[in-house]
């Protein structure tokens, strides 16, 4: 259900919600509490299923964090993203450096048949092998 009246112009006013005191989410940030994308949580507003009204400052979106977490449950087990990203890197940072060693380990294998080849090209013109025909099996 979209609220007609506008929010209080001043952003730092406490809301009641629940008999706690706690801020209205706006759109980003209450995307952010329930893991899901904006346009989802807006088309739950448009819907009505979500009860969201605007700020009369900045016109964006603010909804009370009961009426969000009445459709959309909390999540417990929220990780900061910061902590999430950080491991991310570390995962990645660790995968390059893996495949780097694997860049460094097909270079040095490629290198080493091209040497094999070399002395085999090169043994081979020391002892002369005898040339044979295709044929050979026919018998002369």
């Amino acid at each position: 259900m979209i609220l007609a009246c506008d929010a209080s112009p001043l952003r730092n006013a406490t809301v009641r919600s629940a008999g706690a005191n706690a801020m209205p989410y706006t759109l980003t940030e209450a995307a952010r509490a329930v893991r899901k994308d904006k346009t989802t949580l807006l088309r739950a507003i448009r819907a009505g299923k979500v009860a969201a009204m605007r700020d009369a400052a900045t016109r964006g979106w603010l909804i009370e964090p009961a009426e969000l977490h009445r459709v959309y449950p909390v999540i417990a087990d929220a990780v900061p993203r910061d902590a999430t990203h950080e491991a991310l890197e570390a995962e990645v940072r660790g995968l390059r450096a893996r495949l780097d060693d694997a860049h460094a380990t097909i270079a040095d294998l490629r290198r080493r048949l091209d040497a094999e080849a070399d002395e085999r090209r090169r043994l081979t013109a020391v002892l002369g092998a005898p040339k044979r025909g295709w044929w050979s099996w026919r018998g002369r």
